[in-house]
């Protein structure tokens, strides 16, 4: 089968391997549709682990069923998710699946950006979710980074009628922005560097798009009243980001850390302002399933419209250009990869 196989973000190379063998329990998914995620060309995290086969937001068709195997046929479409959690450790029991060892271990075989992913018996047994009707393929490949952002915005506290900034209109940002306006949140404030992408954030609901200067802040307030914000989302790693958003949150009001920072970068916090105002950090990681089933659940009413998030449909023959695209952040929203091409 054909496979694409990183070694960094300007060189992806179409490379035939064997297709995987799956075994009692477990599933082999013809992927169709594979999302390229803003982390897939992060390199200082992924260039360390390469040649690898990355791809992680999936969605396919059922293609053969291992023995034992019970709530799933050939033919079936279906979105799975590569970190799976154990639902049965301390972090789990306690509402922690981010920190299951388990989740932290599981991965596809070999990954998305593939014809064929061998989904284990454990991805099977939680990590796999048939798509119901009306609900496309591309769109079901949407549920695992709408989970993120479905995890994130409850750690953040965002109730309806709460005002929310967005720093970081990417793909993630703009989910962040769709899943806000589908929970009622009141006013939505949206930064990039991008003018295109704060085009994009006013295209799909945002009060006020900016670009992310040294004003940002102050114009926020000047338009939320003169006050901070409650729900301050930061989706870059932009150190510019994390300084801004602890000056723009509110008193008793939350910032998510949603975008990972490299590894050692350290940042200076007010830390006397923050007990003062009682204001709160929270970071998130993954969307396990309870999540996804919110997410494909929004999906699937269309309380989140993700499609239109979509720019690129590429084949497998040009992944290359996916990542180009991505990685140079001009131009795309969402790119969308269909190895079955």
């Amino acid at each position: 089968m054909r496979v694409a196989v990183y070694y960094s973000n300007n060189d992806v190379r179409v490379e035939e391997r064997p297709r995987p063998r799956i075994g009692p329990g477990e599933v082999l998914l013809r992927v169709r549709a594979s999302g390229i995620c803003g982390s897939d060309v992060m390199e200082w995290y992924r260039r360390p682990k390469a040649p690898l086969v990355l791809g992680h937001e999936v969605a396919g068709i059922v293609e053969e069923v291992g023995e034992g195997v019970a709530g799933f046929a050939p033919g079936q479409p279906v979105v799975a998710t590569h970190h799976v959690p154990c639902n049965r450790c301390r972090y789990c029991l306690t509402d922690r699946p981010g920190a299951c060892d388990l989740l932290h271990s599981t991965r596809f075989d070999p990954g998305g950006f593939a014809e064929f992913v061998r989904l284990s018996a454990v991805h099977v047994d939680r990590g796999t979710l048939h798509l119901p009707n009306g609900v496309s393929l591309e769109a079901g490949s949407f549920v695992e980074p709408l989970a993120c952002v479905v995890r994130g915005q409850r750690l953040a506290g965002l109730r309806a009628g709460d005002s929310v900034a967005i720093l970081g209109s990417g793909i993630s940002g703009l989910l962040h922005l769709l899943l806000a306006r589908a929970s009622g949140a009141g006013r939505i404030f949206a930064s990039d560097v991008s003018d295109s992408r704060v085009r994009a954030a006013c295209a799909f609901g945002a009060d006020l798009g900016l670009r992310a200067d040294a004003e940002v802040v102050a114009r926020i307030r000047e338009a939320n009243s003169g006050a901070g914000v409650d729900r301050v989302l930061v989706c870059t790693a932009a150190p510019a980001a994390r300084e801004q958003a602890l000056r723009l949150v509110d008193r008793g009001g939350s910032v998510l850390f949603f975008a990972p920072p490299p590894p050692g970068e350290r940042a200076e916090l007010p830390v006397h302002d923050l007990w003062m105002n009682g204001a709160s950090l929270v970071h998130s990681y993954a969307g396990p399933p309870a999540d996804m089933r919110i997410a494909l659940e929004l999906i699937a009413t269309r309380r989140v419209d993700v499609a239109a998030l979509i720019t690129h449909r590429l084949p497998l023959a040009e992944i290359a250009q996916g990542f180009r695209l991505v990685a140079e952040a001009r131009g795309s929203l969402k790119v969308i990869v269909d190895p079955s091409r």
